[in-house]
């Protein structure tokens, strides 16, 4: 039985403050076969991650109360999660952003919108080397 997916079932986290955002991601992650998980913000994802232990996280980096970048260096704080790779989205892409990402601790940046190769691509990328490393 052939399936459309390229690898291993990942679980990913999506954060975002966007509905529109949220429902995409998972849409697209789903047709790519994977698990997925939804957060709406900083603190709905650290209860997340500690629930669930996801092997991908895309996060937002505006978002209320805690934004992505504190977000992600409370995750990596944390012993259990340091080595999760973390994926930030934002509609901003200037280098300062980016670099900034880096610092807290994310792998890579994806600009929003993005498309559905994009999102599996950086999956394929970044979880696959985490589902080999437990």
């Amino acid at each position: 039985m052939a399936t459309a997916t390229t690898g291993p079932t990942i679980k990913v986290l999506v954060v975002d403050d966007s509905n529109t955002i949220r429902r995409s991601a998972e849409i697209f992650l789903k047709q790519g076969g994977h698990e997925v998980l939804l957060a709406e913000d900083g603190f709905d994802a650290l209860s997340k991650v500690n629930d669930y232990q996801p092997q991908l996280i895309f996060c937002d980096i505006l978002m209320p109360k805690l934004d992505g970048y504190q977000t992600v260096a409370i995750i990596k704080r944390n012993p259990q999660f340091a080595g999760t790779p973390v994926v930030m989205l934002s509609s901003k892409d200037g280098v300062f952003d980016k670099a900034r990402g880096r610092m807290v601790g994310c792998q890579d940046y994806l600009t929003k919108p993005f498309t559905k190769d994009q999102l599996l691509q950086a999956v394929q990328q970044f979880g696959r080397a985490q589902s080999g490393v437990q």
